[in-house]
């Protein structure tokens, strides 16, 4: 195996995780709309038109970066929550699973907290499906609580997801951890709705 070198971080015998992992970094730091194929090729080390072969167009790029983060999410909470019984004790392991991944360095899943309302309708019905995959796993989690009868599992799933989705605008390092966020707000959706 031949080994290159690069000043890319991205660099690696697997160009077609080289192209996602510039390109979900350069959607994170820039957004959809500001980051040009040309771009990423750049960040991956790589000669635009090479990048072709692995993806026709940025939106299949896109949706590519979104389905990998699905994907790590998607694990990480399953994981977490294995061999848990209780309930709230799953929504609990599942909002830290869920904030550890998406602070923990990988740029693909908190890519899923991007604004992309302004993308084509096309991509973000898209992309809402790919998203929609994810909170399906929540949506199962919310329904084995015990709720009363008058409380909507959607609007909590919704709240929840939010709310731990929203940090993404204002978490920084050095106060409350992921874990301690995520099992905030959890407590927060058990407390209130104690009678």
């Amino acid at each position: 195996m031949t080994e290159t070198s690069s000043d890319s971080p991205y660099r690696s015998d697997n160009r077609r995780q080289e192209l996602m992992a510039a390109a979900a970094h350069l959607f994170n730091q820039r957004g959809y709309d500001a980051t040009s194929m040309r771009d990423i090729a750049r960040e991956a080390g790589m000669l635009a038109g090479s990048m072709y072969y692995h993806f026709p167009s940025k939106d299949d790029l896109i949706i590519a970066t979104y389905e990998e983060g699905t994907r790590l999410i998607t694990e990480a909470v399953l994981e977490a929550i294995e061999a848990i019984e209780d309930p709230w004790e799953r929504l609990d392991k599942a909002a830290i699973a869920h904030m550890n991944t998406l602070f923990g360095g990988n740029n693909f899943s908190i890519l899923l907290c991007a604004d992309i309302s302004r993308t084509s309708p096309a991509l973000r019905i898209r992309l809402i499906e790919i998203r929609d995959s994810y909170d399906k796993l929540f949506s199962n989690l919310i329904d084995s609580l015990p709720l009363p009868s008058d409380v909507d599992p959607t609007l909590l799933r919704l709240s929840l997801l939010g709310s731990l989705n929203w940090s993404s605008s204002w978490y920084r390092p050095g106060g409350q951890t992921p874990e301690q966020i995520g099992s905030f707000f959890v407590r927060l959706l058990r407390d209130g709705l104690k009678d």
